[in-house]
Parts: C-alpha cells; structure tokens; sequence
C-alpha cells in the first residue's frame, strides 16, 4: 500500500482490499473497464463552502437521494486519461493538465462548478499513490483513471443543483480491442444524430453517450463495430464516432480531420496526433469532409487511409464503411503506415520510450 498521500488530499485506506493473488490474477488480463482498484478520490461541493473534504477512500458504492438532481436534470461530466508505466520503472500521466481545463469547460456548459486544475490533477496524483500496485505488467498496460462529477443535491426543479460530488475512479487496463488493433467498420448514421449546433457536443457529458447508443446498436446489428455521425444540420458532413475522433490521410500524405466548431468533442489524443504529425512536417487541415467525398476518394485511391483515435483505444484504423446504400474500404482495409508510425510515436512518448518535446508526460 503506498500511503499516506500528498494534501490536501487524506488517506482512509481501504479495511479489506484485494488480496495480492486475487489482484495478480484479475491482472492477468483485464481487459477494459471491468478490473477496478481498491480506492477512489472524492471532492465535495457546495454553495455555501465551495470545494471541501478531499479524501482517497475505500471504493464503494454510493447512496443517493431519489430525488438526486443528477437522476431527473443530467448535470454529470466525465474525463478519461491513464497512468502509464515508464521506461525508467515510475508512473507517468499524459497531459492531465489538458483533461483539467476540458473538464472546467464542461462544467462551465452544464452551469456546474470549475475545479480547479490543481485539484484535478492533485486527485490523480493521490489516487495512482494509493493504488499503484494495481499496474498491469503487459506491455499495453495502464491504470484508466475516470474523473467524472455529478449534482447531488437532492430537489425537483429545474435550476442547477447547490451541491456537486467529483471523484475519480480507477482501473487497470489492456489493449482496448482483444486481439490487438484492427482494421474496424463503421455504419454511417443517417438517422440519427450527435449533436447540434449550440448543444453540448464539446462538453464530455453523458447525455452524448446516452444519445449515441441506439445508432451504435444499429450498427452492431447490422454486423460492424462502431457508428460514425454526420452534422445535424445537413447530414453530409463526418463528425465523430460515438466516442472518438476521426481522421482522413490522403494519398498526398496530408492528414485531414474535421474542425472544432462547438459540435466535435475537442480530443487530446485528437490535439497530440496534429502536432505529432506537423512535427514530422506532415500537412494537417482541420477542414470539413463531406460522406459523399469519403466515398469518392476512397474508390478513387485519393484516400490512402483513414483513423479514430482517443484516450482508450489511442489509435484504431478503419478499414471499411457502409450506410443505407452504399459501402467502401480505405485502402486495404488494414492499418496504413501513416497510421502505424503516428500510433507507434505516440504510445513511446505516453510510456516514456521516448523523448517528450512537448512536456506532455507528467511524472509520479
């Protein structure tokens, strides 16, 4: 157990944790979101005393009020970033700083209350301490860590709640896809959805999530893996998978990605991959991209390769594409080498393999 942790955070350790065997064999393989650790970080809120009580507790379930605001008003935001293993033996976050200031814009949109950065990171720093042994050894290991905050007053009407529970949770992780990456196949939605323009497609709440599901199940139904979306307005332009950024390698080799204009979710991993790439001097256009072009560049050979990427499955090629009436592959279907040496630059700066030039990693 590694305590106590730094303030102003307090330490209760946890009176009956997983044993170390049990712990070595959930370990083994944990997949993605089903192993979490012993502890989690809880932060309150409230009008009257602002941010107060900053604790790593034992991990339990919570009880809520039925009239919690969060269950009938959906004031919730969620973050998502990892703990990586380092080259050297240590811990390392990458951009926390980053998933700070994207959590305070969030809050700002759901009329919630900013923590502030040095809390948030403080609460990751302080969790990973208690929780360190719970680091997979395989080499695409991680400890996920899910800050996220809710509106816990207890009231029927429709204002912004008075108080706010933030905590962050955690677990250990392996390769998002079992198998390893794949070429993977995206349904088109012309049905339904993910945001419209002055919604909350920028915050990360649970509400996109919750909207996106019915597409997803749509497209898993009709035999792929993910769902991308066009623009509410006028279903032609590409925006986002359910819960990922999407990017476009032409034949030329400039890269391609669709603009932040307050309907994408502005993602880090998206930020890192456009200055990765114009480190290498590749040319990056956050330009919109039309399905009928994807189509058309895609049969002609003008795209050579296509990606979406984000925190957890970092970068995934997609190979094939279908809508209503019609269906493409990019390429050949398998992951391209602008794809690959991009996913390989950034996973060797997230594990410490190598240089960071930016000062993205953050140690523990």
């Amino acid at each position: 157990m590694h305590a106590p942790v730094a303030p102003p955070f307090r330490f209760e350790p946890h009176g009956s944790p997983v044993t170390a065997d049990l712990r070595a064999e959930q370990l083994v393989e944990p997949g993605f979101g089903r192993v979490f650790t012993d502890h989690m970080a809880v932060v309150e809120y409230s009008d009257a005393r602002g941010w107060h009580d900053a604790r790593v507790t034992a991990r339990a379930a919570l009880t809520v009020d039925p009239a919690c605001a969060v269950l009938h008003y959906a004031q919730e935001i969620f973050e998502g970033l990892k703990a990586y293993p380092q080259a050297d033996g240590g811990t390392a976050l990458f951009r926390p700083d980053a998933n700070a200031r994207r959590f305070q814009s969030s809050a700002r949109r759901l009329a919630m209350p900013e923590l502030p950065e040095r809390l948030f990171v403080a609460s990751l720093e302080a969790l990973v301490a208690a929780d360190r042994d719970w680091m997979p050894s395989s080499p695409e290991g991680a400890i996920y860590l899910r800050p996220f905050m809710i509106a816990s007053q207890a009231f029927l009407g429709v204002r912004p709640s008075a108080d706010y529970l933030y905590m962050v949770i955690a677990s250990a992780v392996g390769p998002y896809w079992k198998g390893g990456a794949r070429g993977v196949s995206l349904w088109v939605s012309h049905d339904y959805t993910r945001a419209g323009a002055g919604g909350t497609g920028a915050a990360k709440c649970g509400g996109n999530y919750a909207t996106s599901l019915v597409a997803q199940q749509e497209a898993i139904r009709r035999g792929h893996d993910q769902v991308v979306f066009l623009d509410a307005a006028e279903r032609r332009w590409v925006e986002e998978l359910g819960g990922m950024n999407i990017f476009f390698v032409h034949r030329d080799g400039s890269l391609q990605t669709p603009p932040l204009t307050g309907t994408i979710l502005p993602g880090i991993t998206r930020d890192s991959l456009i200055r990765l790439a114009r480190d290498e001097e590749l040319t990056v256009r956050e330009e919109p991209y039309a399905i009928d072009r994807w189509r058309a560049d895609a049969e002609s050979g003008a795209l050579a390769e296509a990606f979406a990427c984000g925190t957890a499955a970092v970068l995934t090629p997609i190979g094939r594409v279908a809508g209503p009436d019609y269906a493409f592959t990019i390429g050949d279907g398998e992951t391209g080498p602008v794809t690959a040496r991009l996913l390989a630059r950034l996973s060797a700066i997230q594990r410490g393999d190598a240089p960071d030039p930016h000062g993205w990693r953050h140690p523990l």
